[in-house]
């Protein structure tokens, strides 16, 4: 799973940390260079974006990607009308980080092949301050936007993944390569075989 530059992440690619997935699901894809990096490695790719403005830029940019899928939607209401499996469901600083988890995991769980992967990662927590946090969601300049943000330590995920039937739990904190830096909480799970 790639994560994007400066986020405290080194060395692990997408295939080690999916378990080489042949089919996955990104939650929040943005302009979709995540997705669009597994597909190209041949990976059947659904990304999916709440945000019309991302999915159209990504479309500019990879329309051309044969197992690549670009769709707008939001995350639970997607994950609770489709049909379709997946080896691997992913977010990198996305809908994971952005939905309430209490309803989000158990829609992943339902979605997971046996065995599949669950993989996120997104800043690390505040020490002492967890749960859902409000933000503005487009910076601090123009309109407001609040949304809300879920961080939670890694113990909490591991706990709540665990809870929705969820293995091989790995949760921690991956320091950025200069220690005044922000870090990026790294999430992995597996779906029982």
């Amino acid at each position: 799973m790639p994560v994007r530059p400066g986020r405290g992440r080194g060395g692990r690619g997408g295939d080690e940390v999916l378990n080489h997935p042949r089919t996955a699901l990104e939650l929040g894809c943005a302009e979709g260079k995540e997705a669009v990096y597994l597909a190209r490695k041949g990976v059947q790719v659904t990304a999916l974006d709440f945000s019309a403005e991302q999915i159209a830029r990504a479309r500019s940019w990879w329309s051309d990607t044969p197992t690549l899928d670009l769709v707008e939607a939001e995350a639970c209401d997607y994950l609770a009308r489709t049909e379709r499996t997946y080896d691997a469901v992913f977010s990198v600083w996305g809908a994971i980080w952005f939905t309430d988890p209490d309803t989000l995991i158990p829609l992943i769980t339902q979605r997971l092949n046996p065995g599949g992967t669950l993989a996120f990662s997104h800043a690390e927590p505040i020490e002492g301050y967890y749960g859902p946090m409000p933000m503005y969601g487009n910076g601090l300049a123009g309109r407001k936007l609040t949304v809300l943000r879920w961080a939670h330590s890694p113990q909490w995920w591991a706990d709540r993944l665990k809870r929705s039937g969820l293995t091989q739990i790995e949760a921690d904190v991956l320091p950025a390569p200069n220690p005044a830096d922000v870090g990026t909480l790294l999430v992995r799970a597996r779906a029982p075989q």
